[in-house]
């Protein structure tokens, strides 16, 4: 590896900037994760019930060690299940983790399990109304599994959209704990993703019916492992390896491979080895304020999704630090894009890999001064994780990442990128603040001026498109969508339809108060808007035929309305209806009533809040 640049003056301004407003907060985070620093095994502070307690239902050999001292407990925090192909996997995992754990003096116990909900099965559908605050009910699963507080180290078995950035902020919380996360891997290649993409939209312009689109998606989603296209599942494993919480190179090996197993082996032994048995790093003190501004920089330069302008400020927040939509915007600007993975382009996720993967991605950023090389991770410093993973006589080792990309239409080194930034802007104008992905979109489409067309729900939008009623150039304003009003779906499904419009020769955008999707494509769009509209957010006063401009260049979000005007509307009151009941909707109130805004993460916890500390 060559010796890295100095740190990108603007990275290190806004890394600066971030440590500043973070200060009082990440100094109190810290106090509390100290005061819980472990001087003994955990299990050693309960009382002889409780021990017998938490060991009765363990193998004889772990139970001896269990009721003796010599020995760390590691607790796996599980989000199997098998339905969803990408969690599917971890069902045998346990067994090789407990194996893994006793070959270096140390037992393993499955702590609990936490739900994984899949937004592929939800996309469109009521349930994804429960999706993003998911993220939140598995933080306070995996902590209601931890308060146990018999365990020395944590193990997080987790992929997907909610579920990783919910696992992370337990872990901060447990922050006086070590923690590794343990991938699945994705699922080998199945049909392409641009071929997907293709019959999808034509089944929304009906030239193609239900049995040709159900061929496409199995074809697509055809075995165990994480969907292959780059959304917000493969975004959650490239963050976990560029901020450290990975063994290097785990993010994307297939699974039931010989190297995905041994992978999963030395993520558990390096656990044990991070207790105070050996090599203590408690998990609140390795991820710190450079840990997230690899984050931001490593989506940027993958061209990630735009939910984890969502997840970033929320599993930030929990270990007391302070992220904005401007840090995401500077760090945008000067993070060249090195990768084309679909959405982006036509590959994968495994061809990704195959092409010089993660290693590659953190050695060009880290010579670049683009990347915190001295920031922390599980085994060493990030700088450390431009190594990728191969067997050696049945063990994993390491070896440097390929000098060169495999494959320049996929992987460019940072001196040669695909474009000179990360396509994730700020978005800000009289309508509010929010995010555009601007990879997926031409640059002839990134700019539209036209009428806007309200609408309080997507399947009014769908239902305005078969009616004929939006052939025309056309800002679609969908409102109502915010984590407030009906917890802040995706509106993924309406990607199909607003793609054939543009397909059609119309000028077409999309502003919301909502989220687009991990895989946000080639329509551009201002997203995330806030304030929302159920709480009078501007979009509450946006009427059908006002003159919207989207400029997604230039990160501006114009409305050509008299300023006075527009002020003295009345903004169209949120009226919750019966989309509030069923499904479990009806108990999730609370947390539409008590989430924070969207810029600090849609969150409901307050770590963050005024008066509320950490």
């Amino acid at each position: 590896m060559s010796e890295p640049q100095k740190l990108h003056p603007t990275v290190e301004e806004v890394l600066a900037r971030i440590e500043a407003r973070s200060a009082d907060s990440r100094a109190a985070y810290l106090e509390m994760i100290r005061a819980h620093k472990p001087e003994k095994f955990a299990r050693k502070q309960l009382t002889e019930g409780n021990q017998a307690h938490a060991s009765a239902g363990c193998a004889v050999i772990d139970k001896m060690q269990l009721l003796g001292d010599a020995w760390p407990n590691i607790g796996i925090v599980t989000a199997y299940n098998d339905m969803l192909s990408a969690h599917a996997p971890f069902e045998h995992y346990p067994e090789i983790i407990r194996a893994a754990a006793r070959e270096v003096g140390a037992t393993a116990q499955v702590a609990g399990g936490v739900p994984a909900m899949c937004d592929g099965v939800t996309q469109g559908q009521a349930g994804m109304e429960l999706s993003l605050f998911s993220r939140d009910v598995i933080a306070l699963a995996s902590a209601v599994s931890l308060s146990h507080d018999t365990f020395d180290a944590g193990l997080h078995l987790g992929v997907c959209d909610k579920i990783i950035p919910g696992l992370v902020i337990a872990a901060l919380r447990f922050g006086w704990l070590p923690h590794v996360f343990v991938p699945a891997g994705p699922m080998p290649s199945g049909l392409p993703n641009p071929e997907k993409a293709r019959v999808r939209q034509l089944f929304a312009e009906g030239k193609v019916g239900r049995e040709e689109l159900l061929k496409a998606e199995s074809e697509s989603y055809h075995s165990p492992g994480t969907c292959t296209f780059y959304g917000t599942a493969n975004s959650n494993q490239m963050m976990m390896e560029v901020m450290g919480l990975h063994v290097p190179g785990a993010a994307f090996v297939n699974p039931g491979t010989p190297l995905r197993d041994a992978l999963t082996k030395a993520a558990t032994q390096r656990a044990a080895e991070l207790t105070i048995k050996g090599e203590y790093t408690p998990a609140g003190e390795m991820i710190d304020a450079r840990s997230f501004v690899n984050a931001i920089v490593g989506l940027m330069a993958t061209g990630g999704s735009t939910n984890h302008a969502l997840h970033i400020p929320a599993m930030a927040a929990a270990a007391g630090v302070q992220i904005t939509l401007d840090d995401f915007n500077d760090l945008s600007a000067v993070t060249p894009l090195l990768c084309r993975i679909y959405p982006n382009g036509v590959a994968d996720v495994n061809h990704f890999h195959a092409a010089g993967g993660m290693g590659f991605v953190v050695r060009e950023l880290v010579d670049a001064g683009l990347m915190i090389g001295e920031a922390r991770g599980v085994v060493g410093c990030i700088a450390g994780y431009s190594d990728e993973p191969y067997l050696e006589d049945g063990k994993v080792a390491w070896r440097p990442a390929p000098s060169e990309s495999g494959d320049l239409d996929i992987l460019r080194p940072a001196s040669d990128p695909f474009s000179k930034d990360g396509g994730l802007r700020l978005m800000e104008g009289p309508l509010g603040r929010g995010v555009t992905k601007v990879s997926a979109v031409k640059p002839e489409n990134r700019i539209v001026e036209a009428p806007a067309r309200v609408f309080d729900s997507q399947e009014a939008l769908k239902e305005a498109y078969k009616a004929g009623e939006l052939t025309r150039d056309v800002v679609a304003v969908v409102r109502f969508q915010g984590p407030g009003a009906n917890g802040m779906p995706e509106l993924h499904s309406l990607s199909p339809v607003l793609g054939a419009l543009q397909d059609g020769g119309h000028k077409v955008a999309l502003v919301t108060d909502g989220r687009m999707s991990g895989a946000s494509g080639k329509v551009p769009s201002a997203i995330h808007i806030g304030p929302e509209a159920a709480n009078g957010g501007p979009l509450a006063r946006v009427r059908d035929g006002d003159i919207i401009r989207v400029d997604c260049e230039h990160g501006q979000l114009e409305l050509k309305v008299d300023p006075d005007e527009f002020a003295a509307r009345e903004p169209v009151p949120f009226r919750p209806n019966q989309s509030h009941i069923g499904l479990g909707r009806e108990m999730f109130g609370a947390f539409r009533a008590g989430s924070c805004n969207t810029e600090a993460g849609a969150s409901l916890f307050d770590f963050l809040m005024p008066g509320a500390g950490v």
